[in-house]
Order: C-alpha cells, then sequence, then structure tokens
C-alpha cells in the first residue's frame, strides 16, 4: 500500500537531509565542533537543489572559519559564493537600517530576500540562523521568543526554509525546552547518528542514519520492540524518518521479523527506495511482514 507523506512525514524530529521548503527547524550545540554538522550538510544540500542560501553565523566567529568548515576539505562553495547564490552575513545586515531588533524588521526582509531568489531564478530560499545574534544586539530573549513563535507567514506555503541554532552553554534550559516545542521540526545535532522512539499509535520510529556504526543500536531497538509488541502480536516499524538504511541494518530487520513467531503482523512503513531494498533482499517472501510505502514530498 502506498500512501502520500503527509501524516508520517508531519513527525518533529528529523535529520537535516529531510528538511523542505516551507519548515522551521530548531538544532542545538553544546561545543564548537558539532556546531559545524548540521550547517554544513544545509548549505551543501541547498545548493544542490538550486535554492539560495543564507547564512548567520555566531557573530562571535569570523567569516574565514565559516567559510573554511562549509568548504571542507576543498573549496566546494566558491562559485556559489561567487555568483551570489551563498551568502554569509549577519543579522545586523539582515535588520538594516535599523539598529535595534524588531521581529517586523526581521521577517520583513527574509520575505522579501525569498521573493528576491526566486525572482533570480532560484528554487526558493534557506537561511540558517545561529542564536548568538541574540547576546550580540542586546536583544532580550522575549523579543527573541516572539519572532519564533509568531513567523508562520514566512513559510506557509512559501519556498523558504530556516534553521535556528541554539548554543545551550548561552541560553536557560527553560528557554531552550521552550523554543525546541515552539519549531514545528527539531533536527538531529550531529550526521551520523540515530535515534528511535515510540510513536503515538504505537510504532517504533527510527530518525537518522542506520549505517553499519549504529547496526548494533538498530537491532537492540528492534528487539526490545518485538518484546514490548508480544501481547498485542503486532509491530510497526517506521524507517521514513531515516536518511540512510544500511544493507546490513535491513537484513537485520528482516531476520527478526522472519523470527517473530509470536506476532502475526510486522508492518514496515517505509519509503519508495527502502521499500526497493527490502524487497530484493527477500521482504516480499515473509508471510508476516506488511508494508506502508510513504511517499517523499520530493
Amino acid at each position: 500500500m502506498s500512501t502520500p507523506a503527509n501524516d508520517p512525514w508531519s513527525d518533529h524530529l528529523l535529520p537535516v537531509q529531510q528538511l523542505r521548503p516551507g519548515d522551521h527547524a530548531f538544532v542545538s550545540y553544546g561545543n564548537d565542533e558539532v556546531r559545524w554538522d548540521v550547517v554544513t550538510a544545509f548549505v551543501r544540500l541547498g545548493l544542490a537543489r538550486g535554492e539560495k542560501v543564507l547564512v548567520l553565523p555566531c557573530p562571535e566567529v569570523p567569516e574565514e572559519e565559516v567559510l573554511a568548515r562549509i568548504d571542507f576539505p576543498s573549496r566546494s562553495t566558491l562559485r556559489a559564493r561567487r555568483r551570489g547564490q551563498l551568502v554569509v552575513s549577519c543579522m545586523r545586515e539582515v535588520i538594516h537600517p535599523d539598529a535595534e531588533f524588531t521581529a517586523a524588521r526581521q521577517m520583513g526582509r527574509l520575505h522579501a530576500e525569498t521573493d528576491r531568489a526566486t525572482a533570480e531564478g532560484y528554487a526558493g530560499l534557506r537561511a540558517f540562523i545561529d542564536m548568538g545574534w541574540v547576546r550580540a544586539l542586546g536583544a532580550g530573549v522575549e523579543a527573541m521568543m516572539h519572532r519564533e513563535t509568531g513567523a508562520e507567514a514566512l513559510f506557509a506555503g512559501r519556498p523558504y526554509t530556516e534553521i535556528c541554532a541554539y548554543d545551550r552553554r548561552r541560553f536557560d534550559p527553560a528557554v531552550l525546552t521552550a523554543m525546541e516545542r515552539a519549531h514545528p521540526r527539531a533536527l538531529l545535532e550531529r550526521l551520523g547518528s540515530l535515534r528511535w522512539e515510540r510513536e503515538p499509535d504505537g510504532a517504533l520510529r527510527f530518525i537518522g542514519e542506520a549505517d553499519g556504526a549504529q547496526q548494533d543500536a538498530f537491532t537492540r531497538a528492534l528487539q526490545l520492540a518485538l518484546a514490548h509488541t508480544a501481547p498485542a502480536r503486532r509491530l510497526t516499524v517506521d524507517l521514513t524518518g531515516l536518511h540512510f538504511l544500511s544493507v546490513g541494518c535491513a537484513v537485520g530487520l528482516l531476520v527478526l521479523a522472519r523470527g517473530a513467531v509470536g506476532h502475526d503482523v510486522v508492518e514496515v512503513r517505509c519509503d519508495g527506495g527502502q521499500r526497493r531494498m527490502l524487497r530484493r533482499l527477500g521482504g516480499d517472501e515473509l508471510p508476516r511482514l506488511a508494508w506502508e510505502e510513504v511517499v517523499r514530498p520530493w
């Protein structure tokens, strides 16, 4: 069975690779090395998809370091910078000529920049905003929170994508919790990580990358879920939050499904690519395995 992505893809937590136009996402980091994972992937994916990319890094980080981090290990964004597809700027420039931050000024400028990007022939605009600007501009946390919770007009039906990155060393934990909940999306902090959670319908949902390094954790999560759902004799495994599924993890899923004699049904919720891999590995030969194929939005 094939279903549209509307419901399964509305989940709050996801990897940065699954962001799409109209998404407003929260991410946090706790050290100066981790912070580059998400922004680098976000920038490169945006350029590859023909979008214009605006990066507003932490004001304390020199532009030369920002570009070196994004470009590592090669100067891969040089052409994009020269033609204006990639712009590294700051919040002072965004709100110029105003000296003090106002949500209206910032959102008005970003709205206009989105229209400008499409007029220039780009697929849309995506912006990475490090919230270090709050301290740098002497803005109140209340003004920042007001903007974050009232920015729907920037995103609804528009080709604009935004990540707001919070340094956990700079913000009160209560503020971070409130901001994570306020954003429609929240991102995994690190590339290559794997998370899993139980959905309201009882499904086991995986998020991130199920690669060789994560295979033991992936298998253990499945084993625990099978034990937990034994009384109901049914388990749903949701793979749609994965950016990558390795052959080893896919085989592990099929082996456990084959051995789940206490279950009547093991349903796998997956996208087309995952479905093809599981079929080639013999998934269609398992009578208790059921499929719900989710259509990606691109």
